[in-house]
């Protein structure tokens, strides 16, 4: 890559990002690999992999949390937390299907995924934090169980 069209590709990434990302596939589809600008394509390959770790932590703090507000609050029980419990375990399944080894990264946070969601779930119920278990009372199964509801 000669030093001006690397200085115009880094500017492009930091002027019209969107830009860049199509610049970039078409130089990959195209084979021209001395033309990349190769520190941000390495940096956004790496963040795609972050979001989706994060995506992933995000769903499963929300669907513990309504599990829990499930569980604890049967009086409240609504179809929008269904539907809320539904999406996200949705959104898990599918997450799972397009990239495998993150079942593996579900196991591995799921205690801290528990532990956020339960703070989360008493204050968005008001109802004081030691009335949610302090040790996970579902299963890594039970959680992306489509049929499961505690009880």
């Amino acid at each position: 890559m000669t030093h001006q069209s690397m200085i115009l590709t880094n500017n492009l990434y930091a002027e019209d990002y969107n830009l860049w990302i199509q610049k970039t596939a078409s130089l990959l589809k195209d084979k021209q690999f001395s033309e990349l600008e190769l520190e941000n394509l390495i940096e956004e390959i790496e963040s795609m992999g972050r979001s989706e770790k994060n995506a992933l932590k995000s769903n499963l703090r929300v669907l513990i949390m309504h599990l829990l507000k499930y569980k604890f609050q049967p009086q409240n029980r609504s179809n929008s937390w269904l539907y809320t419990i539904y999406e996200h375990r949705q959104r898990l399944q599918e997450t799972f299907l397009d990239s495998p080894s993150l079942k593996g990264y579900y196991l591995e946070v799921l205690d801290n995924c528990y532990h956020h969601a339960r703070k989360e779930a008493a204050i968005e119920t008001g109802l004081p934090l030691s009335i949610f278990p302090q040790d996970n009372p579902f299963s890594a199964d039970e959680i992306l169980d489509a049929d499961f509801f505690p009880v």
